[in-house]
């Protein structure tokens, strides 16, 4: 990732932060229409604990964009836990998918090409240090 794009995420995220729930709750609201596959995996799970959860795992991965290695094994981890959870590596792209459309919506205008750019990339770097692990099972 550039730095601009670092940039660019870390200048955004304040406003998906003061919509957290909201975010969250369209965040899987999205993940759930565009791949059905995934809901099963969330069948026991309480959603309004797990969106909490996904907004502070991406503040503590957006933190950490300028030196990703420095969470490497809590990117592992996750991974490692995901997997038990059933996801497979082929809803990575569901997620990037609803997590994109997720930023549309709760950034509006904000949400340029660049920024657009920006976080994709970013998830991109994510998803290159867990998918070795998920693509590992």
């Amino acid at each position: 990732m550039r730095q601009d794009q670092i940039k660019l995420v870390r200048d955004t995220l304040p406003g998906v932060v003061a919509i957290a729930d909201q975010a969250a709750s369209l965040f899987y609201e999205r993940l759930f229409l565009v791949d059905p596959t995934t809901r099963p995996l969330f069948a026991r799970t309480d959603m309004q604990a797990q969106g909490a959860k996904l907004m502070a795992a991406i503040a503590a991965v957006v933190g950490a964009l300028d030196d990703l290695g420095s969470v490497s094994d809590n990117l592992r981890d996750l991974a490692e836990r995901h997997e038990a959870y059933g996801v497979e590596a082929r809803h990575y792209a569901s997620v990037g998918t609803a997590l994109l459309w997720t930023l549309e919506q709760g950034l509006g205008a904000a949400f340029t090409p660049e920024v657009k750019d920006a976080w994709a990339s970013s998830y991109g770097a994510i998803c290159a240090a867990m998918l070795p692990q998920a693509r590992a099972a």
